[in-house]
C-alpha cells in the first residue's frame, strides 16, 4: 500500500524570494559599474578601465544565471510538469556556475603562467586604482548577497528549538487522582522535568520519580523537589530529549514517550544557488586582493613576477572553491543521500517496534526539503497511516511515500 503525504510540491527555500531580490540588486550594481568603466575608459583612453569593465560583464553574467534560476523556480513552482517541484533548479544553476568558475580559474592560471615566461609591461598608475575599484565593488556585492543571512539562520534555529522543547514535550498523564502534566522545562535554565496537577492537587515529591530509557538502553533516574506550584526534577536532562520516561506516581508507573522533532542539517539545507553567487563574488574579491598585493610589490621592488604569481595563487583558490561547489551540487542532482544521520534515525524509528525497513530512499527536493520513499516489512496489521504518524516528527520530510508489506 502506498500513499503520498503531501500534494503540494512547493519545495523552495524559506529565503527564496529574498535571495532573488538580493541577486538582482547585485546585478544592477555590476551593470552600472560595467557601463561606467567602459565609457570612462573610452573617454579617457584607459585600456585598463575598459578591460575591467568587460570583466565586470562576465561577473554580472554569472550572477544573472543565479537570478534567472530564482525567478524561474518561483514562477513555475506550481507547474505539474515538474514531478518534484522546482527546488533543484538552484542546484542546477549552482553546478553550472561552478563549471564556469572552474573555467575562469583555468584561464587565469594559463595567462599567469604565460606571463611568467613572457612578462608584459604593467601600467601601475592605471592598474592599481582599477584593481582597488574592482575590490570595492566585490565587497559591496558580497555584503548585499550575504546581508541578513545570519538573521535567517537564527530564526530557523529558534523555531526548531522551540518546536522540540516547547508544547510538543508536554504530556498529560491520567492518574487515579486526576490528570498530571509532565513537561521538559528549559526556559533560560538547564532542562529539567516539571510536574503539576491539572486539578490543583498537591503532589508529594517523595512519592514521585522518573526513570528514562534511551534508544541505546542507557537509563537515568530522576528525583523531585517541591516548587510550591508543582515539582521539578533535581537532576538535569541531558540532550537529546528522545527517550521513554517511566513516571512512577503513588506506586503506579506510567510510560511516556518523548520524541524530538528532526530537521535536516548541514548540506541538506544549503541554498547552493546563493552559495554559487557568493563564491563567485568572494573569489573575485580574493583575486583583486592578490592582484593589488602583486602590483604594489612589483612597483616597489621591480618584481614583475609577483603579478603573475598572484594570479596563479588566485587560480588555485578559485579552482578549489569551484570543485567543492561542483561536488556538492552534483550530489544533489544525482539524488545522493543528503543527511545520513536522518536516514539512520528514520530506520531506528521504524525498526524500534519489531518492523523492518526493506528499502529506504532519501533525497533532497530543495533547500531544507527532503523526499523519502520507505518500504516497510511488518508482521503486524499496521497500515501506512500508523507509520506516517510515527515519522511526523521529521519536519524536513516534505514529500513522504510509504509502502507496507506484510511479512510472512
Amino acid at each position: 500500500m502506498t500513499n503520498s503525504a503531501f500534494h503540494n510540491h512547493m519545495f523552495l527555500g524559506e529565503e527564496h524570494q529574498r535571495s532573488e531580490r538580493k541577486t538582482w540588486a547585485v546585478i544592477w550594481l555590476c551593470a552600472v559599474m560595467m557601463v561606467a568603466e567602459i565609457v570612462g575608459g573610452l573617454l579617457f583612453g584607459s585600456i585598463a578601465l575598459v578591460a575591467d569593465g568587460l570583466h565586470m560583464s562576465t561577473h554580472a553574467g554569472a550572477l544573472l544565471l543565479a537570478a534567472l534560476a530564482y525567478t524561474y523556480a518561483r514562477r513555475h513552482a506550481g507547474d505539474l510538469r515538474f514531478t518534484f517541484g522546482t527546488g533543484k533548479l538552484g542546484d542546477l544553476a549552482g553546478f553550472t556556475s561552478a563549471i564556469i568558475l572552474a573555467m575562469i580559474a583555468l584561464l587565469i592560471g594559463y595567462e599567469s603562467v604565460m606571463r611568467l615566461y613572457a612578462p608584459v609591461p604593467i601600467h601601475f598608475a592605471e592598474a592599481i586604482p582599477v584593481a582597488c575599484l574592482g575590490l570595492a565593488v566585490n565587497i559591496a556585492s558580497a555584503w548585499l548577497l550575504s546581508g541578513g543571512d545570519h538573521h535567517g539562520h537564527s530564526h530557523g534555529h529558534a523555531h526548531g528549538h522551540a518546536t522540540a522543547h516547547g508544547h510538543d514535550e508536554t504530556h498529560r498523564i491520567a492518574t487515579a487522582g486526576g490528570e498530571v502534566m509532565l513537561e521538559v522545562f528549559e526556559d533560560g535554565v538547564p532542562p529539567r522535568f516539571r510536574l503539576h496537577s491539572e486539578v490543583g492537587a498537591a503532589l508529594a515529591s517523595s512519592s514521585i520519580s522518573i526513570e528514562t530509557v534511551r534508544p541505546d538502553g542507557v537509563r537515568q533516574s530522576f528525583s523531585f523537589r517541591d516548587l510550591g506550584n508543582g515539582l521539578e526534577s533535581i537532576e538535569e536532562i541531558p540532550e537529546p530529549h528522545e527517550f521513554e520516561a517511566n513516571v512512577r506516581i503513588g506506586g503506579e508507573t506510567y510510560p511516556v514517550l518523548f520524541e524530538e522533532h528532526h530537521h535536516a542539517h548541514g548540506k541538506a539545507t544549503h541554498d547552493n544557488n546563493m552559495r554559487a553567487a557568493v563564491v563567485h563574488v568572494i573569489a573575485d574579491a580574493a583575486v583583486s586582493v592578490l592582484v593589488i598585493i602583486g602590483l604594489v610589490l612589483a612597483r616597489a621592488f621591480g618584481w614583475l613576477w609577483m603579478d603573475p604569481l598572484a594570479g596563479i595563487v588566485g587560480a588555485v583558490v578559485i579552482a578549489s572553491w569551484a570543485l567543492g561547489l561542483i561536488r556538492d551540487t552534483g550530489a544533489v542532482l544525482l539524488d545522493m543521500n543528503p543527511d545520513r544521520g536522518m536516514a539512520e534515525s528514520l530506520r531506528r524509528t521504524i525498526e524500534s517496534e519489531g518492523d523492518e525497513i526493506a528499502d529506504l530512499h532519501l533525497w533532497r527536493l530543495g533547500p531544507g526539503h527532503l523526499g523519502a520513499i520507505v518500504s516497510i516489512s511488518t508482521p503486524t496489521l499496521r497500515q501506512q497511516d500508523y507509520y506516517r504518524s510515527r515519522l511526523a516528527r521529521f519536519r524536513s520530510l516534505s514529500h513522504l511515500t510509504i509502502e507496507v508489506r506484510q511479512a510472512a
